[in-house]
């Protein structure tokens, strides 16, 4: 796999070294950055994310990265809250976002446990990052907020409902679950967008 400009959004919230590892396992060593010129001029970008949705917008604001993201024309790859952080907005905290897909994040209702976590199968899956990987295939998830299946679904799954399990648009695809902690099956996805 030839070696490539990764670069991994540093904005204070979340899974970066878990990411980090994961690329280094494929031989790839990626920048974890924040800075503009650096997030432009990389061949590829990770927008990552755990934890709460409308103090993740207000560190991405605080850098100019709210701006940054929406404009960039590499591939980029959310993952969990970024990809929520992806859409328009989100019920959680009443988040204004992005943008990117035309689309709310909503809350789980709790005839379940909330959050959803744990082993989850895909179905249903398009778009190049899903290339040699079986539907049905299990992936991690960990979220109480969830994507509604909309013509941006790349791959869905289901807990209380259908959901989306990962979006493509143009230069931008997302994941809800975490390929990083997905064993095999995210070692395929992560690779499959090292070579897009």
């Amino acid at each position: 796999m030839k070696n490539q400009n990764i670069v991994i959004i540093d904005y204070d919230a979340g899974n970066i070294q878990s990411v980090k590892y994961a690329f280094e396992r494929l031989g790839i060593t990626p920048l974890v950055s924040n800075d503009e010129q650096v997030i432009r001029n990389a061949d590829k970008v990770i927008f990552p994310g755990v934890g709460e949705a409308a103090w993740a917008m207000n560190s991405l604001r605080k850098n100019g990265l709210d701006k940054l993201i929406p404009e960039l024309k590499q591939p980029v790859l959310g993952i969990c809250l970024g990809m929520q952080l992806m859409c328009e907005s989100s019920e959680e905290g009443n988040t204004e976002a992005l943008g990117i897909f035309p689309v709310q994040v909503k809350r789980f209702t709790n005839e379940l446990k909330v959050p959803q976590m744990g082993w989850n199968q895909l179905k249903d899956m398009r778009a190049e990052l899903f290339k040699g990987i079986e539907s049905g295939e299990y992936a991690y998830f960990v979220h109480s907020y969830y994507v509604p299946v909309f013509e941006g679904t790349a791959a869905k799954c289901e807990y209380i409902l259908p959901f989306s399990a990962a979006l493509q648009k143009d230069n931008f695809y997302a994941c809800q679950f975490h390929p990083e902690k997905s064993g095999e099956l995210g070692v395929k996805i992560l690779r499959n967008f090292v070579e897009l």
